[in-house]
């Protein structure tokens, strides 16, 4: 299995719901580095898995609607704990999406598996792997 992966980062503010959180229910603020890493079995033409540039700016503009908000305050995510395992798998749908619609070029359409990894420090991180 071949594997590209790119990352970014974001901020984000948000609050959690529950007792379980402890002083996390109060609004405050979480950076991450977002690696996504795509993976399939072949190659193209070309021997790539998937244009790096395209695949950059695909992630980036899916970050773009989430980077810098009160993730309590977007409509989309209403009633919804924003952890970071579900912003993982938030973040692969949409490029999922993205594989599926060739906004990664044709040879982003092979990718047959998609890993969403957030850091959310040197020592805590969660992630998101699944088929496309």
């Amino acid at each position: 299995m071949f594997s590209l992966t790119v990352a970014d980062h974001i901020m984000v503010a948000h609050s959690f719901r529950g007792e379980e959180f402890g002083p996390a229910q109060r609004v405050h603020g979480a950076t991450f580095v977002v690696e996504a890493e795509f993976r399939a079995a072949r190659l193209d033409a070309a021997n790539l898995l998937v244009d790096i540039a395209a695949a950059r700016v695909e992630l980036r503009r899916i970050l773009d609607a989430i980077d810098y908000r009160n993730l309590d305050t977007v409509p989309e995510f209403a009633g919804q704990n924003t952890s970071t395992e579900f912003l993982c798998q938030h973040i692969h749908g949409r490029l999922g999406a993205a594989v599926k619609d060739g906004r990664l070029g044709e040879s982003g359409r092979k990718v047959e598996a998609i890993k969403v990894l957030l850091r959310e420090s040197p020592l805590a991180w969660a992630a998101y792997e699944a088929a496309v």
